[in-house]
């Protein structure tokens, strides 16, 4: 499974690089706290796999990485090959990009 750190993300975005950025975690999470991805909870992740990219790179996001690692495993099923798991997810995120960011 490919993965990047949260400082390559940052720089992703920053950089303003074509990519989808997927957040797995259930709808309260998201709403606590996010990295304006689209908000696709692991549990939906194989019905809405109409609104994920198959043509430009798609960061998969959760709390900490686990989540988003099982996410990519089932899309990778589907035929996808453009994932890249977010090491450490939001949590990695606030302890080394954005400390004011809520996490729980």
């Amino acid at each position: 499974m490919k993965e990047i750190t949260v400082e390559e993300l940052k720089r992703m975005k920053e950089n303003g690089e074509d990519f989808q950025l997927i957040d797995v975690r259930e709808d309260f999470e998201y709403q606590m706290s996010n990295l304006e991805g689209e908000n696709i909870p692991l549990g939906g992740v194989l019905i809405e796999t109409d609104k994920i990219s198959k043509d430009k790179p798609v960061v998969v996001m959760c709390r900490s990485g686990k989540r988003s690692a099982m996410a990519i495993m089932q899309l990778e099923q589907q035929g996808f090959t453009n994932l890249y798991n977010l090491q450490g997810g939001i949590l990695a995120w606030a302890s080394e990009i954005d400390p004011t960011i809520s996490v729980y």
